[in-house]
């Protein structure tokens, strides 16, 4: 990460700098992913040990955060730690259990914005469509920054579920502000509709919180499984597209023999139906043709392509399974990246983004850099001074990679005895100790030499053994050429 490379496209123009680490996660390669040398840089990222230094031109430079920190808390007190991506997972946690909450009130009793009385907006639809927009926001300047600075390829199954969202999110609203400014029966219609649009958002919301929570494991594998299955659906969704559109073409005429038709519609519906074993057999009843289209459609659908289905999402979980620790090491790399790869020096999470965009960005083409970075850091400053104090208490003085305290408080009291002489090489005591009894005639250290390297990868110490190899034969080359 500390080193990105351009390269020189097809088309003769200069890509983005990119790195190592995100050309492995762009191309999916779980081998370098879940190697331990790429999740230390992964770890360290998502800890805040390396920190983002932004330069000129978009440039982004990674160094150790202990070469622009000293030990003392007030200069952890800095509002870049709010770019590091584990204070940012927690932040989002935070902010959507109560974004949760809010929608649950919002629509809780939709009755009641019926009355004259309550035509305006309450206080929690007021809360919802704030935070709602400022989710848009944040959304859209993510996706404008991914196609402008990385690539397309960055964005996920997740961005288009966001996407949905917001598209119905803002739906709800126009419908609820179109109630709001006309009268009578109008009024009353475009209100339910809104609160039916609003009903659509809840499976998706409750949806996002896989993606909040997937940092721990098994909501992280969970969500590859179903990644994976829903990639390999493709295949059924294309032949049912096919087939779908042959037998509504069949019936339909079929219907129109005749003369009278119904919508198309009501056709599909019954289609819909039978995929999902509900078939309406008594709808085609009177004509044998038709009847026996529909016969074919059920076997085609529940017979053979439903069978289809399960079989490929058994293949994709077993695919997933069988390499489910270097999958989820892969997606948690993905997911840490996710997070910084987008240059933006000033972090305002949302719903605090709606205070940069109205307040603080338009500054930047009137002040100087330098004013403006001051401006940015003094506000962030006020706003998030108590996740900022937390963060650098915690990093100070409680973070247990820094404190042996907290290490000795938190682990057993024998653990950190594992490294004195006494614990690796024990002293046999009693009458055993006189008769001259050891434990073990090899020491500690001699065992440690012939056990498997697990601080690196298995491609890392294999590449290092051929390279002693080579030194060997090209030593022993030099002494037969001085002999002969």
């Amino acid at each position: 990460m500390s080193t990105r490379f351009t390269h020189r496209a097809l088309d003769g123009d200069d890509s983005e700098k990119t790195s190592a680490l995100e050309m492995a996660i762009d191309s999916h390669c779980t081998i370098f992913l879940s190697s331990s040398e790429a999740q230390d840089v992964v770890n360290d990222l998502w800890k805040g040990r390396i920190a983002q230094k932004h330069n000129d031109d978009h440039d982004i430079e990674f160094v150790p955060s202990a070469e622009i920190m000293t030990e003392g808390v007030w200069s952890h007190l800095d509002p870049a730690r709010l770019a590091v991506p584990r204070y940012q997972n927690i932040f989002r946690i935070m902010v959507w259990v109560f974004f949760l909450f809010t929608y649950s009130q919002a629509v809780r009793e939709p009755l009641d914005k019926l009355d004259p009385d309550h035509s305006d907006f309450d206080f929690w639809e007021i809360v919802l469509y704030t935070m709602t927009l400022a989710f848009v926001f944040e959304d859209v300047q993510k996706i404008f920054k991914l196609l402008l600075f990385v690539s397309w390829r960055a964005l996920s199954f997740w961005n288009f579920v966001s996407f949905a969202t917001d598209a119905l999110l803002i739906t709800a609203f126009a419908l609820r502000v179109a109630g709001m400014t006309t009268e009578g029966d109008r009024s009353s219609s475009f209100r339910i509709q809104s609160f039916q649009w609003l009903s659509f958002v809840a499976p998706l919301i409750w949806m996002k919180v896989i993606p909040i929570f997937d940092g721990y494991k098994y909501v992280g594998t969970m969500q590859i499984c179903v990644a994976r299955m829903l990639q390999e659906s493709g295949i059924f969704f294309g032949l049912l597209g096919i087939l779908g559109v042959g037998f509504l073409q069949g019936l339909y005429a079929l219907d129109a023999a005749d003369g009278q038709t119904d919508h198309p519609s009501e056709v599909i519906n019954l289609l819909i139906q039978a995929l999902l074993q509900a078939p309406n057999y008594d709808r085609w009843g009177g004509s044998a043709p038709g009847l026996f289209l529909y016969y074919l459609w059920n076997v085609a659908t529940v017979v053979i392509l439903l069978n289809i289905l399960i079989s490929l999402f058994s293949s994709a979980y077993d695919d997933v399974v069988e390499d489910a620790a270097a999958e989820y090491l892969a997606y948690f790399a993905d997911k840490m990246i996710g997070m910084i790869r987008a240059p933006d020096e000033f972090i305002y999470p949302a719903p605090f983004n709606l205070i940069e965009f109205v307040l603080i960005a338009p500054l930047e083409y009137v002040v100087s850099k330098k004013a403006y970075a001051r401006i940015n850091k003094c506000v962030m400053l006020v706003v998030f001074f108590i996740p900022l104090v937390l963060i650098s208490i915690y990093e100070a003085e409680l973070d247990p990679a820094k404190n042996v305290w907290v290490k000795e408080w938190l682990s057993h009291p024998d653990q950190g005895l594992d490294d004195t002489p006494e614990y690796r090489d024990p002293v046999v005591d009693g009458p055993d100790a006189e008769r001259g009894f050891k434990i073990s005639v090899t020491s500690y250290d001699d065992l440690v030499k012939v056990f498997p390297d697990t601080t690196h990868s298995s491609e890392t110490v294999l590449l290092r053994e051929i390279g002693d190899l080579k030194a060997q034969i090209q030593e022993l080359k030099q002494l037969i050429l001085a002999k002969a």
